[in-house]
């Protein structure tokens, strides 16, 4: 387990989670029609990227935020393969959106990987 790298891993969930409430707009469109709530829905998202961030940057909280982490990304999942539906790519290469959907996987053996 490699300190830099987890406290990278932190600020990266940290600084996305952030953007959920700045750039709101930017996420509205890649939810999936069928959730109800999406702007509800995008803020718990953030909320839930920052509690998790910030929780890989203590000792006590680590394995159960990189747990949150994984959990989290498996939820995203939805998104990342709605979005490989024609009607939903918003104009996005499908290559580009099969090339996200691995990247989710990357990120959870990441989390996955750093567990105590």
């Amino acid at each position: 387990m490699n300190i830099i790298q987890l406290y990278l891993m932190g600020g990266i969930y940290f600084i996305l989670g952030i953007i959920h409430f700045t750039h709101t707009g930017f996420y509205r469109p890649l939810m999936p029609k069928f959730l109800p709530a999406q702007n509800t829905l995008i803020l718990w998202s953030g909320v839930a990227e920052i509690v998790l961030g910030l929780g890989i940057f203590f000792p006590s909280t680590r394995a159960i935020s990189l747990m949150g982490i994984i959990a989290m990304l498996a939820v995203f999942l939805l998104v990342h393969v709605n979005m490989l539906f024609p009607a939903n790519r918003l104009g996005v290469s499908l290559w580009l959106l099969w090339l996200r959907l691995i990247i989710q996987f990357v990120l959870m053996y990441w989390a996955y990987a750093n567990l105590p």
